[in-house]
């Protein structure tokens, strides 16, 4: 062998090992790995001489929300409850993966697809440490929060130990979202289940004494909102979950209201099965998550069939993957999964903790102001009621105004709020307000200078209306 063919033949062999260490490593990364690190570390150093310390962060990262509307309004943004901003880090790491890695993830053995791979599963490892889950498996990418709800939902209605059958029952509350309600009525509709709601006390919280009433052998699964996206209450679901498991039933959180405002431990709460959607915490639109204990993920029959959720694929029959391969049938979206993971690296610099007091905090005074302007009802228990807890939305109505009306004219000075139903129609109609409501809902970026412009917009709105 001569000089120069040994030199290339030198060269294949450290590509190849290179390669081949790649790949190795993206595929026990994605099979095996529960350690893997988090894609990076972001420090952030909020002000703290501004009211809650966020105003750097709010001038720095989130540039949309000094734009005008309607040519000449300052934006006030007070829709978050129904999809949140996104950082400039969470766009700037998602072009990055456009820009420098994408390819397929898993499988693929070129160092795109191993780049690839590595970043959406340490993604999945983000999101792992974000609600402290005891594995990254447990952890399921979706194509959002009711897809989540719709895996387990048709879970239950599957053939498998989880499926119902005729006279089993599902405890909901009145109070839910449509995605918390409608796939349990189709999971009824089919195996004969039966469909139980907890009802509202007068201060509109969860009757806890009525939920206890619910609960008997025959109840399998509850399924209810962490925070309701109208009420803003908090719920106790530790005390939910553990009357629910003392009956031997599963519990799902719908925690979409909760993930983004507060820290959520998992293995604290010891709950079975927990969803969320990425882009109400900063993250981008199409994709949420899935958190399942992993023996319970193990045996949930899969929905959706195709590639990546299988172990053996016949003609006739197939077996099917560990999770959460075997819910993640096809191509991911591998973009929104990076956009979602470094949305929880984003709010795990700033600290939930201090997310959490200035919702809190900030809701609070909304609500108070709220409560000074004449002729409106206000939904949901009051903040300052012993053993409260709100996130940072109220929902409300005028007397003397549609909430439509309100809604399209409050828009007109900049005010950007949410009307309608919010996806919660049968609790409307409990609300008496089967027409919707106005709900004004904060995060850790607004300030009171944006409760004090909504509130001054607000009563000319009013002010409008009753002069007319």
């Amino acid at each position: 062998m001569t000089y120069c063919e040994k030199k290339v033949y030198f060269l294949v062999l450290v590509i190849f090992i290179s390669q081949l260490s790649d790949f190795l490593s993206a595929f026990l990364v994605s099979k095996y790995s529960r350690l893997y690190p988090l894609c990076g570390v972001l420090e952030l150093s909020p002000d703290n001489d501004s009211p809650f310390g966020m105003e750097a962060i709010r001038k720095e990262d989130f540039p949309i929300l000094f734009r005008d509307v309607h040519s000449s309004k300052p934006l006030i943004y007070l829709d978050s409850a129904a999809s949140s901003h996104k950082p400039k880090y969470v766009l700037n790491k998602m072009d990055e993966y456009y820009l420098t890695s994408h390819s397929n993830v898993h499988r693929g053995a070129h160092a795109l697809a191993n780049k690839a791979t590595t970043l959406y599963e340490c993604a999945r490892t983000s999101v792992q440490a974000f609600i402290n889950a005891k594995h990254r498996e447990e952890i399921v990418f979706t194509r959002g929060a009711t897809d989540a709800i719709n895996i387990v939902a048709q879970g239950f209605s599957l053939p498998g130990p989880f499926q119902l059958q005729p006279g089993d029952e599902i405890i909901l509350s009145v109070a839910e979202h449509h995605s918390n309600l409608v796939p349990w009525q189709m999971t009824a509709s089919k195996t004969g289940a039966v469909l139980k709601f907890v009802q509202l006390t007068q201060d509109m919280q969860l009757d806890m004494d009525h939920y206890r009433s619910l609960l008997s052998s025959r109840t399998k699964i509850v399924a209810l909102s962490h925070a309701s996206n109208v009420l803003g209450v908090v719920q106790p679901v530790r005390d939910i979950i553990q009357a629910a498991h003392s009956v031997g039933a599963r519990v799902l959180l719908d925690s979409c209201q909760a993930v983004p405002h507060m820290a959520v431990d998992v293995q604290q709460l010891e709950v079975d099965f927990l969803v969320a959607s990425s882009h109400k915490m900063c993250g981008p639109t199409g994709i949420g998550f899935l958190y399942g204990r992993l023996e319970l993920l193990n045996s949930l029959p899969p929905s959706a069939g195709g590639g990546e959720m299988i172990d053996t694929v016949e003609l006739y029959s197939s077996t099917y993957a560990s999770s959460p391969s075997r819910f993640e049938a096809g191509t991911p979206p591998i973009a929104e999964a990076v956009g979602l993971g470094a949305a929880c690296e984003y709010l795990s610099a700033i600290g939930m903790d201090k997310v959490e007091q200035h919702d809190a905090q900030l809701g609070r005074y909304l609500y108070e102001q709220l409560r000074e302007v004449g002729g409106l009802e206000l939904y949901g228990p009051d903040p300052r009621t012993d053993g409260v807890s709100r996130t940072g939305l109220v929902a409300f109505n005028a007397k003397s105004v549609h909430s439509a009306d309100l809604s399209f004219f409050l828009d007109q000075e900049g005010v950007a709020v949410r009307t309608g139903h919010h996806c919660t129609q049968p609790l409307h109609k409990i609300l008496g307000v089967p027409g919707g409501s106005v709900r004004a809902s904060l995060y850790f970026y607004n300030d009171k200078s944006d409760v004090d412009k909504f509130i001054e917009k607000l009563k000319d709105t009013l002010y409008m209306f009753e002069t007319m």
